[in-house]
C-alpha cells in the first residue's frame, strides 16, 4: 500500500478486508478499485474455476472507491454463475455510477492456451459486451497479436501484469509492446510489489506508460 501511495500509482486494486485495514496509509490519497470476487487455493480442484462474491457495490460506496473490479473465467463450466453476478455487478454500478473493470480470463477444461490470441481477443470482446467500461486480460506475447485483442473491443484493454519475470528489463520490454499495442496501461502486481526496487520498477513503467519513453530510456530508472 505504501508503494503504491508513495509512488503515486493511478490506482490500487485490492479486496475490502484489506482496503478498510489499511485505510490509513490510503484513504485519500489513492483512486480504490474494489475488487468484489476472488476465490482461494484451498477449494477443490474442480471448483477452482469459480469465482465468489467477497464485497458490494455497497462497500464501495463505503469505501469511497472509485471503480469495481470483478473477474469472469470465460471457458470455465461455471461461467454462467460469473456472467450473472458480473450482470448484476454492472446493474448496480450504473445505478451508483461507479465504471466497473472486467478481469477477462479464459480459463476452462477446453483452453489449452489461455495466452492464445483468437481466445484472448474472444474474452476481450465478451467482456465488452457484458458491460465492462474496462478490460483486463492477458498479454499474447507480441505487440501484433495483443494489437488484435485491443481491436477487438470498444472499450480500453490493461493488460494483466501475470507472473514474475526473470528481470525488470523483461517486464518493460512487454510494458513497451503493450503499449505500443494501443492498450490503456496495465494492472501489476508480482512485478512491483515483489520487485527488489519497487520504486524503481514503478517510475520505470510509469515513464513508458505515461511518457512514451522506449526500454531503453526507462531502464535508467532501474540504476
Amino acid at each position: 500500500m505504501k508503494i503504491a501511495v508513495e509512488n503515486n500509482f493511478s490506482a490500487l486494486m485490492t479486496t475490502r478486508g484489506i482496503a478498510r485495514a489499511t485505510w490509513d496509509i490510503w484513504g485519500g490519497k489513492i483512486p480504490l478499485i474494489l475488487k468484489v470476487t476472488s476465490k482461494t487455493s484451498l477449494r477443490p480442484k474442480e471448483e477452482q474455476l469459480l469465482q465468489s462474491p467477497v464485497g458490494t457495490v455497497e462497500d464501495a460506496i463505503a469505501l469511497n472507491a472509485d471503480a469495481i473490479a470483478a473477474t469472469v473465467y470465460w471457458g470455465s463450466p461455471y461461467e454462467d454463475i460469473m456472467i450473472r453476478n458480473f450482470l448484476d455487478l454492472t446493474q448496480a454500478c450504473e445505478m451508483y455510477g461507479f465504471p466497473i473493470m472486467m478481469l477477462a480470463y479464459p480459463r476452462g477444461p477446453t483452453i489449452e492456451n489461455r495466452h492464445d490470441v483468437e481466445i484472448v481477443r474472444y474474452a476481450a470482446r465478451a467482456g465488452a459486451e457484458l458491460g465492462a467500461d474496462l478490460i483486463k486480460t492477458h498479454y499474447t506475447g507480441s505487440t501484433e497479436t495483443f494489437r488484435e485483442v485491443v481491436r477487438a473491443s470498444p472499450v480500453p484493454v490493461l493488460m494483466s501484469g501475470g507472473p514474475k519475470t526473470k528481470t525488470p528489463e523483461e517486464f518493460l520490454e512487454t510494458v513497451r509492446s503493450v503499449m505500443d499495442a494501443g492498450a490503456a496501461g496495465l494492472v501489476v502486481g508480482r512485478n512491483v510489489f515483489q520487485s527488489e526496487e519497487p520504486e524503481k520498477i514503478s517510475r520505470a513503467i510509469k515513464a513508458i506508460v505515461f511518457e512514451n519513453y522506449s526500454v531503453n530510456e526507462a531502464i535508467k530508472f532501474l540504476k
